[in-house]
Protein backbone atom coordinates (compact mmCIF):
# COMPACT_ATOMS: atom_id res chain seq x y z
CA UNK A 1 0.00 0.00 0.00
CA UNK A 2 3.24 2.67 0.68
CA UNK A 3 3.82 2.29 -2.97
CA UNK A 4 0.58 3.72 -4.20
CA UNK A 5 0.34 6.54 -1.69
CA UNK A 6 3.66 7.73 -2.16
CA UNK A 7 2.99 7.68 -5.83
CA UNK A 8 -0.02 9.69 -5.70
CA UNK A 9 1.46 11.94 -2.97
CA UNK A 10 4.43 12.52 -5.42
CA UNK A 11 2.30 12.68 -8.72
CA UNK A 12 -0.55 15.13 -6.93
CA UNK A 13 2.26 17.62 -5.55
CA UNK A 14 4.19 18.09 -8.70
CA UNK A 15 1.03 18.63 -10.77
CA UNK A 16 1.81 21.90 -11.09
CA UNK A 17 5.78 20.61 -13.07
CA UNK A 18 4.76 17.96 -15.12
CA UNK A 19 1.35 18.73 -16.34
CA UNK A 20 2.68 22.59 -18.08
CA UNK A 21 5.60 20.60 -19.36
CA UNK A 22 3.53 17.64 -21.11
CA UNK A 23 1.26 20.41 -22.65
CA UNK A 24 4.34 22.12 -24.06
CA UNK A 25 6.10 19.07 -25.25
CA UNK A 26 2.54 18.15 -26.74
CA UNK A 27 2.35 21.04 -28.92
CA UNK A 28 6.35 20.56 -29.94
CA UNK A 29 5.65 17.32 -30.77
CA UNK A 30 2.74 18.25 -32.99
CA UNK A 31 5.00 21.12 -34.78
CA UNK A 32 7.49 18.98 -35.38
CA UNK A 33 6.18 15.66 -35.83
CA UNK A 34 2.45 16.41 -36.67
CA UNK A 35 -0.56 14.26 -35.34
CA UNK A 36 -1.15 12.02 -33.23
CA UNK A 37 1.04 13.64 -30.57
CA UNK A 38 0.67 10.50 -28.27
CA UNK A 39 2.12 6.75 -28.75
CA UNK A 40 0.05 4.28 -27.21
CA UNK A 41 0.58 0.71 -27.14
CA UNK A 42 -0.51 -2.68 -24.82
CA UNK A 43 1.67 -3.16 -22.50
CA UNK A 44 1.95 -5.83 -19.85
CA UNK A 45 1.32 -4.78 -15.87
CA UNK A 46 0.87 -6.52 -12.69
CA UNK A 47 0.31 -10.55 -12.77
CA UNK A 48 0.83 -9.80 -16.77
CA UNK A 49 -2.12 -8.09 -16.68
CA UNK A 50 -2.56 -5.54 -20.46
CA UNK A 51 -3.05 -2.29 -20.37
CA UNK A 52 -2.67 0.78 -22.57
CA UNK A 53 0.67 2.73 -21.73
CA UNK A 54 0.40 6.27 -22.83
CA UNK A 55 4.10 8.47 -24.28
CA UNK A 56 4.96 11.31 -26.42
CA UNK A 57 5.32 10.09 -30.22
CA UNK A 58 9.29 10.26 -31.35
CA UNK A 59 8.88 8.72 -34.67
CA UNK A 60 7.59 9.95 -37.56
CA UNK A 61 5.15 7.24 -39.62
CA UNK A 62 7.53 6.77 -42.75
CA UNK A 63 7.64 3.27 -44.85
CA UNK A 64 9.23 2.70 -48.10
CA UNK A 65 8.52 2.56 -51.73
CA UNK A 66 6.63 -0.63 -51.31
CA UNK A 67 4.76 0.41 -48.14
CA UNK A 68 6.90 -1.27 -45.48
CA UNK A 69 7.55 0.55 -42.03
CA UNK A 70 11.54 1.97 -42.43
CA UNK A 71 13.72 1.51 -39.19
CA UNK A 72 13.37 2.70 -35.90
CA UNK A 73 16.62 4.87 -37.26
CA UNK A 74 15.28 6.17 -40.10
CA UNK A 75 11.75 6.91 -38.39
CA UNK A 76 13.97 8.66 -35.44
CA UNK A 77 13.87 12.35 -35.29
CA UNK A 78 16.12 14.85 -33.96
CA UNK A 79 13.39 16.43 -31.94
CA UNK A 80 12.16 12.78 -31.22
CA UNK A 81 16.05 12.21 -30.35
CA UNK A 82 15.88 14.31 -27.82
CA UNK A 83 12.60 13.77 -26.49
CA UNK A 84 14.29 9.80 -26.14
CA UNK A 85 17.30 10.85 -24.77
CA UNK A 86 15.83 12.84 -22.19
CA UNK A 87 13.18 10.46 -21.24
CA UNK A 88 10.89 13.19 -21.54
CA UNK A 89 9.05 10.99 -24.03
CA UNK A 90 8.06 8.91 -21.18
CA UNK A 91 6.20 12.09 -18.72
CA UNK A 92 3.22 10.90 -20.20
CA UNK A 93 3.09 7.61 -18.55
CA UNK A 94 2.59 9.95 -15.16
CA UNK A 95 -1.58 9.39 -16.05
CA UNK A 96 -0.84 5.47 -16.56
CA UNK A 97 -0.08 6.22 -12.43
CA UNK A 98 -2.74 8.10 -11.78
CA UNK A 99 -5.04 5.14 -13.13
CA UNK A 100 -3.17 2.39 -10.82
CA UNK A 101 -1.48 0.80 -13.92
CA UNK A 102 1.90 1.63 -12.70
CA UNK A 103 4.04 3.39 -10.55
CA UNK A 104 6.50 5.90 -10.04
CA UNK A 105 9.68 2.85 -9.66
CA UNK A 106 9.13 -0.59 -10.89
CA UNK A 107 10.68 -3.06 -13.80
CA UNK A 108 9.35 -1.40 -16.71
CA UNK A 109 6.73 -2.60 -18.77
CA UNK A 110 7.96 -4.11 -21.83
CA UNK A 111 6.22 -5.63 -24.86
CA UNK A 112 3.42 -8.48 -24.64
CA UNK A 113 5.26 -10.44 -26.50
CA UNK A 114 8.16 -11.25 -24.18
CA UNK A 115 6.11 -12.88 -22.05
CA UNK A 116 6.16 -16.04 -23.11
CA UNK A 117 9.44 -15.68 -23.42
CA UNK A 118 10.58 -15.15 -20.06
CA UNK A 119 12.34 -17.99 -17.97
CA UNK A 120 10.17 -18.43 -14.48
CA UNK A 121 12.51 -16.34 -13.00
CA UNK A 122 12.46 -13.72 -14.85
CA UNK A 123 8.89 -13.47 -14.84
CA UNK A 124 8.40 -12.45 -11.36
CA UNK A 125 9.21 -8.93 -12.48
CA UNK A 126 5.37 -9.15 -13.18
CA UNK A 127 4.63 -9.67 -9.92
CA UNK A 128 4.62 -5.91 -8.78
CA UNK A 129 3.12 -3.06 -10.84
CA UNK A 130 5.85 -1.55 -13.50
CA UNK A 131 7.29 1.63 -13.26
CA UNK A 132 7.84 5.36 -14.98
CA UNK A 133 11.76 3.99 -13.65
CA UNK A 134 13.26 0.97 -12.10
CA UNK A 135 16.32 -0.36 -10.93
CA UNK A 136 17.85 -1.94 -14.28
CA UNK A 137 17.34 1.60 -15.62
CA UNK A 138 19.35 3.80 -12.84
CA UNK A 139 22.40 0.75 -13.38
CA UNK A 140 22.89 0.66 -17.02
CA UNK A 141 19.33 0.89 -18.45
CA UNK A 142 19.69 0.11 -22.90
CA UNK A 143 23.05 -0.50 -22.21
CA UNK A 144 23.15 -3.85 -20.79
CA UNK A 145 22.10 -7.08 -21.54
CA UNK A 146 18.23 -8.54 -21.19
CA UNK A 147 19.40 -10.54 -18.93
CA UNK A 148 21.13 -8.53 -16.58
CA UNK A 149 18.25 -5.65 -16.68
CA UNK A 150 15.46 -9.04 -15.81
CA UNK A 151 17.89 -9.79 -12.85
CA UNK A 152 17.62 -6.04 -11.82
CA UNK A 153 14.34 -5.98 -11.90
CA UNK A 154 13.70 -9.31 -9.68
CA UNK A 155 16.46 -7.73 -7.51
CA UNK A 156 14.01 -5.02 -6.88
CA UNK A 157 10.94 -7.04 -6.32
CA UNK A 158 12.95 -8.34 -3.89
CA UNK A 159 14.07 -5.68 -2.06
CA UNK A 160 11.56 -2.93 -2.92
CA UNK A 161 10.85 -0.20 -0.56
CA UNK A 162 9.97 3.41 0.25
CA UNK A 163 13.72 4.52 1.02
CA UNK A 164 14.77 2.37 -2.37
CA UNK A 165 12.23 4.12 -4.18
CA UNK A 166 13.40 7.50 -3.36
CA UNK A 167 16.79 6.87 -3.89
CA UNK A 168 15.91 5.15 -7.66
CA UNK A 169 13.94 8.25 -8.27
CA UNK A 170 16.71 10.67 -7.02
CA UNK A 171 19.82 8.87 -9.33
CA UNK A 172 16.94 8.44 -12.23
CA UNK A 173 17.22 12.70 -11.86
CA UNK A 174 20.99 12.37 -12.51
CA UNK A 175 21.09 9.65 -15.26
CA UNK A 176 18.42 11.95 -17.19
CA UNK A 177 20.68 15.13 -17.07
CA UNK A 178 23.79 12.82 -18.06
CA UNK A 179 21.91 11.47 -20.69
CA UNK A 180 23.22 7.66 -19.66
CA UNK A 181 22.42 4.28 -21.38
CA UNK A 182 19.52 5.76 -23.62
CA UNK A 183 20.40 2.75 -26.66
CA UNK A 184 22.01 -0.16 -27.25
CA UNK A 185 25.35 0.21 -28.86
CA UNK A 186 24.85 0.31 -32.57
CA UNK A 187 21.22 0.76 -32.60
CA UNK A 188 18.57 3.98 -32.29
CA UNK A 189 16.80 2.47 -29.75
CA UNK A 190 17.13 -1.48 -28.13
CA UNK A 191 17.19 -4.88 -29.92
CA UNK A 192 14.16 -6.80 -29.25
CA UNK A 193 14.28 -9.51 -26.33
CA UNK A 194 14.18 -12.72 -27.79
CA UNK A 195 14.18 -15.06 -25.54
CA UNK A 196 17.50 -16.20 -22.79
CA UNK A 197 19.68 -18.72 -23.81
CA UNK A 198 18.96 -21.06 -20.86
CA UNK A 199 15.19 -20.28 -21.37
CA UNK A 200 13.86 -23.94 -21.46
CA UNK A 201 10.75 -21.76 -23.51
CA UNK A 202 12.46 -21.85 -26.53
Amino acid sequence: MYKRFFDLVIVISTAFLWLPLIATLAGCTAIFLGRPVFFTQMRPGKGGKPFKILKLRTMTEGVDAQGGVLSDAERLTAFGNFLRSTSLDELPEIFNVLKGDMSLVGPRPLLMEYIARYTPEQARRHEICPGITGWAQVNGRNAICWEDKFTLDVWYVDHRSMLLDIKILWMTIAKVFKRDGISEDGHATVNKFMGSCHNDKE
